[in-house]
């Protein structure tokens, strides 16, 4: 998990009980799984007896960060980033222990309390005068958006930031002792400007530790699905969904991930390597990695709906577990499956007219009956013995639904609206 660390920094963490922050900037009130390497850092920081302070950077979020970006991010006003800041700390309490009595109860802090009342000539005579527009532009980041692949170069406002961020490092290090602030790599020059801040102002002495960024073994972008990104916030990604994300990484990711998103021991790890390599299609390694995420993130109870969900689309399940779960799940887990929609009226009749005449799913009633002959056809995950029955409205799944499948992998949904 580490790719750059700044000497001393190992020797610290042995020696002492450090507190540590790492930065979030509140632009959506929820995090998403690009967020997550920050807040494990945290947690294995509070884990090994440190105290991880949560920065939610709402003066930063106002400005916007250059690093890793070639445009200008829009900036928030107060009442959203207040918002977006509640709906942090809910998600950011299931990774870290804000409760415990012990010294090293995790802390979280917002940047605009003390940016809020700093006047800009106060900032600039204060701050400003200790870092030089030389040493600024030195800065990765601030390189690559003043070079020629930059379509409109960096206002004034985004060059800035890595002085306010510096800032915040030197008040966590002056109000709680921080030491140590950790990011991406990509943050590896905003976190330096905060310990040389610390170092010319104070006279003190903090440290830098940075994780790879995350990407996908195809080179793609971690945490984007066609949809988006994949939220923490169940109302914007499903625990289902969730769940599917981390089942359907690649073997060669499921391992590094297992690293870097579970609090799994090393050996624990390498034996279920061992274990995956023997039958690489049971995908040991996707089904630990997805259990263990989707239980810290939402829940025990939302995991084993979702591995119940998905053994609805692979043979399993019945009809008691569809009309159990909740409509929206039930219709995210057939997004995308052929949807007819029909009046009640149409159910009037054989099960064989709805599905050869009324809907089309078989091209005609001989295939329907050859089909149901052979245990072919199932209705709400029951398999459909008598061709001539007729449906009611006892056989629809939240009083409108009829789940029809063909053979093992074919399903088609029926929607009855009401008249």
């Amino acid at each position: 998990m580490i790719h750059d660390i700044m000497p001393g920094t190992g020797e610290i963490l042995e020696r002492e009980t450090v507190s540590a922050y790492v930065g979030i900037d509140p632009t959506a009130d929820s995090l998403h799984i690009g967020h997550l390497v920050g807040l494990m850092m945290l947690k294995h920081l509070q884990h090994a007896g440190h105290r991880p302070i949560a920065l939610v950077g709402g003066a930063t979020g106002m400005i916007g960060d250059p690093s890793g970006r070639s445009d200008e991010r829009n900036l928030l006003d107060e009442q959203t980033l207040r918002k977006n800041q509640e709906g942090l700390k809910k998600q950011i309490s299931r990774f870290l222990d804000f409760d415990t009595p012990a010294p090293n109860r995790a802390l979280m802090v917002n940047n605009y309390d003390w940016m809020k009342d700093y006047s800009f000539l106060g900032f600039i005579r204060d701050i400003g005068k200790h870092i030089t527009v030389n040493y600024m532009i030195a800065k990765d980041s601030v390189k690559k958006r003043l070079g020629s692949d930059s379509k409109s170069g960096m206002s004034f406002t985004e060059f800035t930031y890595q002085l306010v961020q510096g800032y915040d490092y030197l008040v966590l290090y002056r109000e709680y002792g921080c030491k140590l602030q950790m990011g991406g790599s990509d943050q590896w020059g905003n976190i330096v400007t905060g310990t040389e801040l610390i170092r010319r102002i104070d006279g003190g002495e903090a440290f830098a530790l940075t994780c790879p960024l995350i990407t996908k073994s195809d080179g793609g972008k971690f945490g984007k699905t066609e949809e988006g990104n994949v939220w923490l916030d169940p109302e914007r990604t499903s625990p289902y969904k969730f769940y599917q994300f981390w089942m359907n990484v690649s073997d060669e990711d499921a391992e590094k991930y297992l690293k870097i998103f579970t609090m799994l021991s090393r050996e624990e790890i390498e034996s279920l390597v061992m274990e995956h390599g023997k039958a690489p299609h049971t995908r040991v390694l996707q089904r630990r990695l997805a259990e263990e995420v989707t239980v810290m993130v939402h829940s025990r109870e939302e995991y084993d709906t979702a591995v119940e969900a998905s053994g609805i689309l692979f043979g399993k399940g019945t009809e008691e577990s569809l009309r159990r779960m909740s409509e929206s799940l039930f219709l995210t887990i057939f997004e995308g499956v052929p949807l007819y929609d029909l009046d009640r009226a149409d159910l009037e009749g054989s099960v064989t007219g709805l599905l050869a005449e009324k809907t089309g799913i078989f091209a005609s009633r001989g295939e329907v009956r050859r089909l149901v002959a052979g245990g072919g056809v199932s209705i709400n995950k029951e398999k459909l013995t008598d061709p001539d029955r007729n449906m009611t409205g006892q056989d629809l799944i939240k009083n409108k639904y009829l789940l029809v499948q063909k053979g093992k992998k074919n399903y088609f949904l029926i929607r009855v609206r009401e008249n």
